[in-house]
C-alpha cells in the first residue's frame, strides 16, 4: 500500500494536469467571452484577478508567453504542467517557500518589457485583499497594475475559500480591465498602502461591472 501511494504521488501531477487541462480547454472553449477595455499594449504589466476568477482568463490568454507566478509545493508542480500546457511561462515560489527569489525574478521580467498575470490574493488568500508583493513587484519594476474582473453565467461556485468560479459549458463570459495604476519608485510605505488599497477597491470594483454584464 505504502508503495502504491508513492508511485502515485510520482504520477500525480502527471496525470491529473493533463486531465484538468482538457477539461479546462473543453469547457472555455464553449463560453461565449467579451473582453471589454483590453490595453493595446500588454508589455511591462501585472494583470490582477482575484484567485477564484483565474480559469477563464488563463484560458483565454493561453499562448501569449505570458509569466505566472507558481508555488513550489506538489499542488504547484501540477499547477506549472497545466500552465506550461496553456503557454505561459512559470517562476517558481510563494510566500512561505522561494518568495524573494520569485519576487527578483518577477521584477526582472517586467523590467525587460514583459507581462505578469497574477491572482494579488493568491495561493492561500484571504479572498480579495491584496498582498504586499504584487505592490514591491509594481514599484521596483515600474510596471503598470491592471485591475482584471472576470465574470460568467451560468456557473458554479466551489465552497473553497476562494469561491472557484466554474462556468458551465455554453454560457456567456467577461474579462473587464480596469485602468492602470502605477506605484512610484520614491514611495514610503503609508503611500504604498494607500495605493494597494485603491488598487483592491479597482479590482472588486471590475469584478462587480463584469457580474453586471453578464447578468448577475
Amino acid at each position: 500500500m505504502a508503495q502504491l501511494k508513492y508511485r502515485w504521488r510520482a504520477v500525480r501531477p502527471r496525470v491529473l494536469s493533463g486531465l484538468i487541462y482538457s477539461v479546462v480547454r473543453l469547457v472555455s472553449s464553449t463560453v461565449r467571452m467579451r473582453v471589454v477595455n483590453a490595453p493595446a499594449d500588454f508589455s511591462k504589466s501585472v494583470l490582477c484577478g482575484w484567485h477564484g476568477r483565474s480559469m477563464l482568463f488563463a484560458d483565454q490568454y493561453r499562448r501569449h508567453g505570458w509569466y505566472v507566478i507558481i508555488s513550489l509545493s506538489n499542488d504547484g508542480e501540477m499547477q506549472t504542467r497545466i500552465f506550461s500546457r496553456l503557454g505561459y511561462q512559470t517562476i517558481r515560489g510563494s510566500t512561505g517557500r522561494g518568495g524573494v527569489r520569485a519576487l527578483i525574478e518577477a521584477i526582472r521580467v517586467l523590467r525587460e518589457g514583459g507581462t505578469m498575470a497574477m491572482t494579488p490574493d493568491g495561493p492561500r488568500g484571504p479572498s480579495g485583499v491584496v498582498q504586499g508583493g504584487v505592490m514591491t513587484m509594481a514599484q521596483k519594476s515600474g510596471a503598470r497594475l491592471y485591475p482584471v474582473g472576470i465574470s460568467c453565467k451560468p456557473r458554479v461556485l466551489a465552497k473553497s475559500w476562494d469561491r472557484y468560479m466554474l462556468p458551465i459549458p455554453f454560457g456567456r463570459g467577461v474579462i473587464l480591465f480596469g485602468e492602470p495604476i502605477t506605484v512610484p519608485k520614491d514611495a514610503d510605505e503609508e503611500t504604498v498602502e494607500a495605493i494597494r488599497l485603491q488598487f483592491e477597491k479597482a479590482i472588486h470594483a471590475a469584478e462587480a461591472e463584469a457580474e453586471r454584464l453578464v447578468g448577475h
